[in-house]
């Protein structure tokens, strides 16, 4: 093998392929190396080097030098060739592979090939075939041969000699990779995104805030008349999106994200990570929005659970859990006010709750903690809701078969609006939940 020739031959291969040389070398010495073994045994000490300058081959049998050269064309000569070529194909998929790896995330543009079982094959440069996966692509959107399609790299995988690359349009980073493009301050930093929440297809939002108290991020994102951000609505098959002025404030981060609905008021349970969000009644179906999807992506959003409530609900409940939580066993008015203004608000929400964080709220023992813990936790599982009334509490807590066996019931013919003498809070007591226990019977 004549050096000169083997000098161009890499420095083709390393030009076309994108290959390093030196794998190119090594793909030469290791098959050379298999020839010479093919004759002298796999145990022989065989070693066989290229000099990277001059080309020229030279080699050693149990350290005795010999001609590779003269012993490739002897013998083996065509399996050196398929061992070139396999080094070749390995190092050119390794290259491939190191490309769009160092790409994920990353927006690339492809052309469809084919359709396979609802998976979009996609031709990429460098002659590499990617694949959309039906579970990748937006609910709605069809594929046909040469349609153009734009989407981010989520994985690469090496599959046998080849590269295989997997696209996304569903995730958001799909929507990050398209505000840098579409807008210059996001690209150069001046506008950062802090956050994006995603329903591909339907509704995402995007947290922004500006670097430059000069410029306003919303609008610069929104553009004028709304361009910049139709060209990626467009884009995505008319997602709506949605641009949130981010706050370092919970409660103007959250009245934020809940746009279009105005918020009146934003009360942090810290305890539970909770937050209620106080509306007009007439904005509360646009705070919830389409199958709770608002307030939805708005908590995502802002790493807060959300409830909207109006006031009149929250009053509501308010005095409707402290007296539930007045019949706990131990709990005072003032502990029940305690639980109520860190957010709790239902058994379920005292079940959960952690013995020494109640025993630091409320002062009281290990003991008294954990019966107080457990009957929520009773209760919670029974059904029962701090809604309900004290009746109905009774009737499934097992409290109405006392009640009936210390009053009775009226005889037949007596007025059941009257109570027998000296009985009446008794018995109305006990008419109200037997009325409880039949409106439940009747559900």
């Amino acid at each position: 093998m004549d050096a000169q020739e083997i000098l161009r031959m890499v420095d083709v291969i390393h030009r076309d392929k994108n290959i390093p040389k030196e794998t190119v070398f090594s793909a030469i010495e290791s098959a050379l190396l298999l020839a010479a073994r093919k004759s002298f045994g796999d145990d022989a000490d065989i070693h066989i080097r290229v000099d990277r300058q001059t080309g020229r081959i030279s080699g050693t049998h149990n350290g005795q030098p010999f001609d590779p050269d003269d012993f490739c064309l002897r013998i083996g000569a065509h399996a050196a060739k398929q061992v070139i070529l396999q080094k070749i194909r390995e190092a050119e998929r390794d290259v491939l592979f190191e490309e769009y790896q160092s790409r994920l995330n990353q927006l690339v543009t492809g052309t469809v090939h084919r359709i396979e079982g609802g998976n979009v094959i996609v031709s990429l440069p460098s002659n590499v075939e990617a694949v959309l996966p039906r579970s990748e692509q937006i609910r709605g959107e069809t594929y046909h041969p040469g349609d153009r399609v734009r989407a981010v790299i989520y994985d690469v995988r090496k599959e046998g000699s080849r590269v295989k690359v997997f696209l996304s349009r569903t995730r958001r980073q799909l929507v990050e990779r398209l505000f840098e493009q579409e807008i210059p301050e996001v690209a150069d930093g001046i506008i950062e995104i802090k956050r994006i929440e995603r329903e591909a297809g339907s509704r995402t939002k995007v947290a922004v805030a500006s670097t430059d108290p000069r410029i306003d991020s919303v609008g610069a994102c929104v553009g004028v008349r709304g361009t910049r951000i139709k060209n990626i609505t467009d884009e995505l098959g008319g997602e709506r999106i949605e641009i949130v002025r981010w706050s370092d404030d919970p409660q103007e981060l959250i009245a934020n994200a809940l746009a279009p609905a105005k918020v009146e008021e934003v009360i942090l349970c810290e305890m539970l990570g909770r937050a209620i969000a106080l509306v007009r009644e007439d904005q509360r179906s646009l705070a919830i929005g389409r199958n709770g999807q608002n307030v939805r992506l708005a908590s995502k959003l802002a790493g807060w659970d959300i409830e909207i409530m109006t006031r009149e609900e929250l009053d509501n409940r308010l005095d409707a859990a402290i007296s539930a939580f007045c019949s706990l066993p131990g709990v005072t008015d003032e502990l029940a006010e305690r639980l109520v203004a860190e957010g709790y608000f239902t058994y379920d929400d005292i079940s959960v709750m952690e013995p020494s964080d109640l025993a630091a709220l409320s002062g009281l023992s290990e003991e008294e903690v954990e019966k107080i813990i457990a009957e929520a936790e009773r209760r919670a599982a029974a059904g029962i809701s701090p809604s309900a009334s004290s009746a109905e509490t009774r009737s499934k807590t097992g409290e109405v078969e006392e009640s009936e066996a210390t009053s009775g019931t009226p005889e037949d013919g007596e007025n059941p609006e009257e109570a027998p003498p000296g009985e009446s809070d008794t018995y109305h007591t006990t008419q109200h939940v037997g009325e409880s226990i039949a409106a439940t019977e009747g559900e």
